[in-house]
Order: structure tokens, then C-alpha cells, then sequence
């Protein structure tokens, strides 16, 4: 009778196992699924590395993700793929945890012109219509409003607003179908995905730099996140999903129209930049690429649409960009020949860009295009014509300056004595300005009357004494 127990206990465990993504067709509705997160039906493997996994996926929305369904992450689905997704994508929970990340990200109005601010006037509302919206197979999202942001350069870059709903339903969605593909992602992908970040792939490339691999063949995809082939996209997303609802979601977001100014059109490949769901998309689509440049053996670091690969050799590095080109060329895609190259990093002029980072001649220097841009944000709050006290202005430049720092510290100290030598100099100019003086602030005795002493009791940040403090930190 214990043996007939145990069986019937494995027996279970299998069929509720099923229902937690390994089944077809059927939904879980709340109750089932209630009643199954209370079940000891982990298996004896998943429990012993339980908090392990509490670890590892701490990011995850834990009203979606459970233990046993991180469980079934770790020890594989039936047939790779997933099932029963879309009533965890409408549950009351998921959405609530949704609508909690849009307002902490607040954002413009989309076309509808509701504001976040808005929508959170009547969200218990506007909640529950977007749950039965979805429930009923009713859902349609807005068009997208697009607009354009300035970019270095003089040139503008396109960014998609969705409508606040729309942002919460992609939201929700991101929350269940994120960790299926993070199970999977390769450790060479650094870019939107939970605990990496920019600073991490620089470290990389840092410690591939150090261990000789010097000859970098550096990639630039145009246009990417206007040119994925849907069709392929969604091909690769039905590898680990058949919630037949869910892929239809997706790719109603994927053909949602766009809206600019007086023209309205329906796009055709591609994801907007500036949609939730766009980020996760395009890893997707780039993780093959990730696999077959790990199968081939190279060491590649890749953020976003961003990448470069590591080799020892010039002929390495040619080697490389070869896979990568027929790649790129059989998945749809094109290389901007332009900006992608292949060098030497210890080599002056043979150097890399990466992140808002120069790699050349064994240091490290920020970028022209990043380093021109802070200095128009700083021309920007120290105009001579600007009617604010020094402490004001300084005020406002501290944050920036701050934030700025943290991210290019590793960058060559000449970078930081530059800058902080320029921005001394406008508010010099601007100091002599209030003053109804005319000239630029360059004269020994302006230096002398406003000197770095003096600026420093103004509490103005400066990035070299920021850098010694850094350094004595370590």
C-alpha cells in the first residue's frame, strides 16, 4: 500500500507538473493554480536547489513565477515548450505588478493622451477592463506615437510611445515570458536583461583585453530595431511558447500602427524603440547569433544591437567577421559597413568604440560622440545670459556631473582634467557676464579671483578629485 501511495503521489506530481506550462490547451484558472502553489509537488531535485533558484531568479515577479514553476525551468518542459501562459499574462496580480512599474517609470502620453498620471486616477478601473479585455480575446492596442529625439551629431533617432495600457499589458506580458528565455540567454549578452548591465560587458572586455585578445572586430547593425523580419521573430519565440493567445499578443504589438504627425502606417518588420517589450524581442532574435559565435569559439560581448568579438589574431578577427556577416545577411539584417571594422586595440588609430568608451593603446577614452555631448549639456546650463546665482547653476550641473562620472570612470584622468577645466572656464565667463564685464573669463586674474579653491567651497563636483577619492576607496 505505500509503494500504490508513492506511485500515486509521482502520479500527481506529473499532472500538476503538466499544468504549470507542460500541458496542451488547457488554461489553469486561479483556483487550480492557488491550489497547486500549496502542493508539495516539487520534485525531490528542484527542492534540494529551492534556494539556489530563490537566488538566481530574485528579479522574477514572484505572483507569476513560483518555485515550482522555476523549478520546471531549471528541469526542462515537455517538448521544450510552453504552454497555458496567457491567463498568468491577465491574472488581477500580474497586471497590478505591472501597472506598478509603468507609474514608477511615469513616461509621455501615448496617442490617446492619457498620462500615467491619469490612469492612475481610476487604475482599479481601468485594471479591470484591461483584464477582461484580454479574457475575452478583445484586446487592441493603440497605435504607436512616434517621435524624434536629438542624437549627437545633429542627427534625430525615433522613439515609439506606446499608450499607457498598452504599456501595462506589454508589461505583464514581459513578466510571464522573460525568465523562459533568460533560462537560455548565453553569459555573451549583456544588454536590458535583469542583473547586467553596460558596466558589466566594459569589465569583460577589460578582462578579454588583459588575456591578449587584442584583435576586435567591432559590429554595427543598421537600423536593427527597425529591420527584424517579423515572420523569423516569431518563429524563434515559438520555439519555447504555444499559448496560440499569447503569440497572438505579441504580434499585435508587432504590427500595432505607428502614428507621426499626419502620417499613419503599419509597419512591416521591426520593433519600436521605446515599447517594453522591444529590448526582450530583439535578444531573442540576436541569441542564435550568441549560440553559433560560442559554438565557432569566439569571445564575444554583445549589448543590445551593440557588439564586439575578442580575438588573439588579425586573422581571427577577419575569421569572425566573416560568420558574422552571413549571418546577419541570412536572418534579414545589414551591416553598416561604415562602423563595422576589424583592428588592432594596442595600435594607435586601430581602437573600438563600446558603450560611450574608446579602447585604444591600452587605455581607455570616452568616445568623441559621448564626450561632445556632455559638453553641449554643460554649454546648455552655463550660458552667460542665464539669470541664476552660482550656486544654482552649480546645483543644477552636480547631478549630471555626478552621474556622468560614475559611469565614465575608467576612462583616461586627461578625459576628467578636460572637463573639469571647461567647466570652470564657463562659469568664469558667465561669472565676469553678471558682472557686465565683457570677455571670456581666461584672463591670470579672473583665475586668480575665481580659482579652483574657490569653486571647490562652492561644492562644484569635480571628477578629478572624485577619481583620487575613488582611488583611495579601493
Amino acid at each position: 500500500m505505500v509503494l500504490q501511495r508513492r506511485g500515486a503521489a509521482r502520479s500527481a506530481d506529473s499532472k500538476a507538473a503538466l499544468r504549470d506550462g507542460r500541458q496542451e490547451g488547457r488554461s489553469v484558472s486561479d483556483t487550480e493554480w492557488q491550489s497547486e502553489s500549496q502542493a508539495p509537488v516539487v520534485p525531490e531535485k528542484a527542492t534540494q536547489g529551492a534556494e539556489t533558484q530563490r537566488r538566481e531568479w530574485s528579479w522574477v515577479e514572484a505572483t507569476v513565477w513560483n518555485e515550482r514553476m522555476l523549478a520546471a525551468l531549471g528541469n526542462g518542459v515537455r517538448g521544450g515548450k510552453w504552454f497555458s501562459l496567457i491567463d498568468k499574462v491577465y491574472r488581477p496580480q500580474t497586471l497590478k505588478a505591472a501597472w506598478h512599474k509603468v507609474r514608477s517609470n511615469a513616461g509621455a502620453a501615448g496617442v490617446d493622451g492619457q498620462s500615467v498620471k491619469q490612469f492612475g486616477w481610476r487604475a482599479e478601473s481601468y485594471l479591470a477592463e484591461i483584464e477582461q479585455a484580454l479574457k475575452a480575446e478583445e484586446y487592441q492596442p493603440e497605435p504607436i506615437k512616434r517621435v524624434e529625439i536629438p542624437k549627437a551629431g545633429g542627427k534625430r533617432r525615433p522613439l515609439g510611445i506606446p499608450a499607457v495600457k498598452d504599456r501595462i499589458v506589454q508589461t505583464a506580458l514581459k513578466l510571464v515570458i522573460e525568465p523562459i528565455f533568460e533560462s537560455e540567454f548565453e553569459e555573451s549578452s549583456y544588454g536590458f536583461r535583469p542583473q547586467r548591465s553596460a558596466k558589466d560587458a566594459l569589465r569583460e572586455v577589460d578582462e578579454l583585453i588583459r588575456q591578449g585578445y587584442t584583435h576586435v572586430m567591432d559590429a554595427d547593425l543598421e537600423s536593427f530595431f527597425d529591420t527584424i523580419p517579423h515572420a523569423a521573430l516569431m518563429r524563434q519565440i515559438e520555439e519555447r511558447i504555444s499559448d496560440g493567445r499569447v503569440l497572438e499578443l505579441i504580434g499585435l504589438f508587432l504590427s500595432q500602427d505607428i502614428i507621426q504627425g499626419m502620417k499613419r502606417w503599419t509597419p512591416t518588420g521591426g520593433t519600436p524603440q521605446g515599447a517594453v517589450v522591444s529590448p526582450l524581442l530583439a535578444n531573442i532574435y540576436l541569441h542564435p547569433l550568441d549560440r553559433q559565435m560560442k559554438q565557432q569559439g569566439y569571445c564575444m560581448v554583445r549589448y543590445g544591437d551593440d557588439f564586439v568579438v575578442l580575438c588573439r589574431t588579425a586573422q581571427q578577427a577577419q575569421a569572425a567577421l566573416e560568420e558574422v556577416k552571413s549571418w546577419v545577411e541570412q536572418n534579414g539584417l545589414r551591416l553598416n559597413a561604415d562602423k563595422t571594422h576589424v583592428g588592432d586595440c594596442r595600435q594607435a588609430g586601430q581602437g573600438f568604440e563600446f558603450l560611450g568608451y574608446r579602447f585604444e593603446a591600452g587605455q581607455r577614452w570616452v568616445r568623441p560622440k559621448s564626450f561632445k555631448a556632455l559638453r553641449e549639456r554643460i554649454r546648455v546650463k552655463t550660458q552667460r545670459t542665464r539669470g541664476d546665482s552660482l550656486a544654482k547653476i552649480i546645483e543644477d550641473l552636480n547631478p549630471m556631473l555626478r552621474g556622468w562620472f560614475n559611469y565614465f570612470k575608467q576612462a583616461h584622468p586627461l578625459v576628467h582634467e578636460m572637463i573639469d577645466g571647461f567647466i570652470r572656464r564657463r562659469l568664469r565667463a558667465l561669472l565676469r557676464k553678471q558682472e557686465k564685464r565683457p570677455g571670456r573669463g581666461r584672463c591670470l586674474d579672473d583665475h586668480l579671483r575665481w580659482s579652483n579653491a574657490f569653486f571647490a567651497t562652492q561644492r562644484l563636483f569635480t571628477m578629478i578629485t572624485a577619481r583620487e577619492l575613488a582611488s583611495q576607496s579601493r
